[in-house]
């Protein structure tokens, strides 16, 4: 059996079951909303020179390169990589556009009979949305399919995808899902940029979607109202719940992969096995030792923790507190430990379904909500580029008009009750 890791050598901090809520990620922070809002409106005000600035400074865009590509250079960008690069790009969108495909069979238009008519209602997609795609520490192709290809599977017209140094792989991915225009920018001024528009250069979207760091969440919450924006998709979490039949050395994998994907990003582990934590301890200083970007997991696994629960329902209790935007089920019957919680941006039951296949083109999107959103938001999807329009169409008004009429004299509103009373001398 492996050493057990000296207490002061421990990566993840222990924490007690009944203390998981407390370490629930907290909001947006008052000085990366301002830097975000001096971005956003800089961008607003200041167009194209104000964009490019911000892009220059933050971004490494270099002086007078082109911002904006549109889709002869993305297939030209497309083209360029391998073929079996391109092949697997297409694979994975393939498997993206038919999840989001089958989900758009899911809801249909509805028309049913109400007293004196009909009413129903049709589904329409947004006429424009902007798609975000970290880049700044990897690039981030999978990100470009997941919000892109949904976008078109849901019928949007135009489509724009942003995402600051994109390399060939990313442009190529922006291609395979149908992208009219590629922004060269990241963070808030990219958020900004799709918002607003940037006259001469960018049409402004009805929508912003995408994951990104805090100023890109920030970004988003500022714009909201201008646009629409999806939901909190800030620094990634993950929690592993875990019972006896876990495989210790699994658990440190996917508690990596999720660390590595930004020093913000929170890995987490709660067990109703005691002697787990120690044995995933030795598991990670291996893993850690070994993998390339144990600078930035090293710096996220100091943002997670691990508790142990007394019972399964204790730890059921502490995901649904927290709730996480990955929620990785590695439990002997994981599918009766997702019917008992309420919480969570997506679920992978049992060991095999890995975190990391969600992430990468499974077919479930891996836009998901962070920050406990996931208490009132599902992550992203096809219905999220759609509107449900409602409509009503009446050839008798006696039973409505009546009720409507005396609702309106309760509420004193008598504009409301005569624009009723006005149309029941004709049912």
């Amino acid at each position: 059996m492996s050493a057990q890791p000296p207490e002061g050598q421990r990566r993840l901090r222990r924490v007690a079951i009944d203390e998981v809520a407390a370490s629930a990620p907290t909001p947006i922070d008052r000085a990366t909303l301002d830097s975000a809002r001096e971005i956003t409106e800089s961008v607003r005000t200041g167009g194209e020179a104000a964009l490019r600035s911000h892009a220059e400074r933050l971004d490494g865009l270099a002086p007078g390169a082109p911002m904006v590509l549109g889709k002869e250079e993305l297939a030209r960008a497309a083209a360029s990589v391998p073929e079996e690069t391109l092949a697997l790009l297409e694979r994975v969108a393939g498997r993206i556009r038919a999840f989001a495909l089958a989900q758009r069979g899911a809801l249909t238009a509805l028309e049913v009979a109400v007293p004196g008519g009909r009413a129903g209602h049709d589904v329409e997609p947004v006429a424009a949305a902007g798609c975000y795609a970290p880049g700044g520490r990897y690039p981030l192709p999978s990100s470009v399919l997941m919000t892109a290809v949904t976008a078109r599977a849901g019928g949007v017209e135009r489509v724009i995808v942003a995402s600051p140094a994109p390399d060939p792989v990313t442009l190529a991915a922006a291609h395979v899902a149908r992208a009219d225009q590629f922004l060269c920018v990241g963070g808030a001024q990219a958020v900004a940029a799709m918002s607003y528009g940037v006259p001469g250069l960018v049409e402004p979207v009805a929508l912003v979607v995408g994951p990104g760091n805090r100023w890109v969440t920030a970004a988003k919450q500022i714009v909201y109202g201008a646009v629409g924006i999806d939901l909190p998709a800030g620094p990634s979490e993950l929690v592993v719940l875990a019972d006896e039949t876990a495989n210790p050395d699994l658990i440190a994998a996917d508690l990596l992969a999720q660390a590595e994907h930004d020093p913000d990003a929170r890995p987490a582990l709660i067990t109703t096995d005691p002697t787990l934590p120690d044995r995933v301890e030795t598991c990670l200083m291996r893993r850690l030792g070994e993998l390339p970007t144990r600078e930035v997991a090293s710096a996220a696994l100091a943002h997670g923790f691990v508790a142990v629960a007394d019972s399964m329902e204790a730890a059921l209790k502490a995901v649904d507190e927290l709730a996480p935007e990955h929620l990785q089920l590695c439990v002997g019957d994981p599918r009766s430990a997702k019917a008992s919680l309420k919480h969570f941006g997506a679920a992978f039951l049992g060991e095999r379904s890995a975190e990391v296949f969600g992430d990468y083109g499974a077919g479930p999107n891996h836009v998901l909500p962070t920050g406990g959103a996931a208490r009132y938001s599902g992550g992203l999807s096809v219905f999220t580029f759609l509107r449900v329009r409602t409509w009503l169409e009446l050839d008798s008004v006696k039973e409505t008009g009546e009720d409507a009429r005396d609702l309106a004299e309760l509420e004193r509103l008598s504009g409301h009750a005569r624009a009723a009373e006005a149309r029941l001398g004709s049912s």
